[in-house]
């Protein structure tokens, strides 16, 4: 059974830094599948194919590798997908991502959204959580997970600090 992964990047600021780009890249050389819900598929999608399509731009790597595997979007509103390398899929959320999990493939990541996130957890469908905690003060942001309605035992496998100050939480269920 293929894994599923989240990576979430938790700041309203954005602080990145090269070495988070570099785990970024590594964190995907396992990864045939992009999911997505249908929020941040919008945003993500078009950002990082444009720049791939920009040699200039400090992130061009990362951009490229972003645009090479196939994305998914769950959504239940959208009926066709807007964007290249794209495939939707919609109806109960558990059961979907659990054929998508039963596929033959490598594994599967999932960047952000936070209700979509707190949904994947909700019904036990995460098997990793890397957590990169930025150190700004953002005020009144808002919250990274919706309230669970149980408890999510979770297990600390690493933890690593960026030159910016962020810090990586590697866990495990």
């Amino acid at each position: 059974m293929r894994k599923l992964k989240v990576q979430m990047n938790i700041s309203l600021d954005n602080v990145w830094d090269r070495g988070m780009s570099n785990f970024s890249l590594d964190n995907l050389k396992d990864v045939d599948c992009i999911l997505h819900g249908r929020k941040t598929g919008e945003g993500f999608i078009p950002y990082w194919t444009d720049v791939a399509n920009n040699s200039n731009d400090s992130e061009h790597k990362l951009g490229k590798r972003f645009s090479e595997i196939p994305n998914v979007v769950f959504s239940n509103t959208l009926t066709v997908s807007k964007w290249e390398n794209t495939t939707l899929i919609k109806g109960d959320l558990q059961q979907e991502i659990k054929v998508l999990k039963n596929k033959e493939g490598k594994e599967i990541m999932v960047y952000g959204g936070d209700s979509f996130v707190s949904s994947l957890i909700e019904h036990d469908l995460v098997d990793e959580l890397y957590l990169l905690i930025n150190p700004a003060a953002i005020g009144n942001g808002q919250q990274t997970f919706n309230p669970l309605k149980k408890d999510v035992k979770l297990k600390l496998v690493k933890c690593s600090p960026f030159e910016s100050g962020t810090v990586l939480l590697y866990y495990t269920r």
